[in-house]
């Protein structure tokens, strides 16, 4: 695992799917329910192609 300096986020990982409006949800379920494992969650829209992407990002 890669040392994180305090304050920052680093990306551990990133998965794209076909855009389902249900995925912001489930990320706010995650990041409410997973923060104490210094861990966040992240969502993007691509409009272009219609596909949401899901980030993953460890915090100290």
């Amino acid at each position: 695992m890669t040392e994180v300096k305090e304050g920052k986020l680093e990306l551990i990982t990133s998965k794209s799917f076909p855009a389902n409006d249900d995925l912001v949800r489930i990320v706010d379920f995650l990041n409410k329910n997973l923060k104490y494992k210094n861990i966040m969650f992240g969502i993007t829209k691509d409009k272009q192609n219609n596909q949401m992407s899901i980030n993953i990002y460890e915090f100290q």
